[in-house]
């Protein structure tokens, strides 16, 4: 399973971003995908979170400032955010999480999947 990142850049404070991720490959099913975020010398945190039903979560540190969404038809998962701040300057991170194809029509065995990151720098 693959995922691959798209949008991101350079914001002035205030402003706002879309980033998506899509995942590729042969699997069964998609269970969550989310967004992560890992400043320089920081360890890599959770921005949000969205369940294949739907059922989100956010960090407080952008909660009402973002919006996780999913199109299970297309496997993407799009964030956005809107206010940012110049804290909100990370390496963005997409994951997914669920099964592999199994036999038949069955789930195979679970998987967890990092894409390859987005830069996201918001300027003062």
């Amino acid at each position: 399973v693959q995922l691959q990142a798209s949008g991101g850049g350079l914001v002035q404070a205030g402003g706002s971003l879309q980033l998506s991720c899509q995942a590729s490959g042969r699997f069964h099913s998609i269970a969550t995908m989310s967004w992560h975020r890992q400043a320089p010398g920081m360890q890599r945190e959770l921005v949000a979170r969205i369940s294949n039903l739907g059922d989100t979560i956010y960090d407080a540190s952008v909660k009402g400032r973002a919006f996780i969404s999913r199109d299970s038809d297309k496997n993407t998962v799009t964030l956005q955010m809107s206010s940012l701040k110049v804290e909100d300057t990370a390496t963005y991170y997409c994951f997914a999480a669920g099964n592999l194809q199994g036999k038949g029509w069955s789930p195979g065995r679970n998987f967890n999947t990092w894409g390859q990151g987005t830069q996201v720098t918001v300027s003062s």
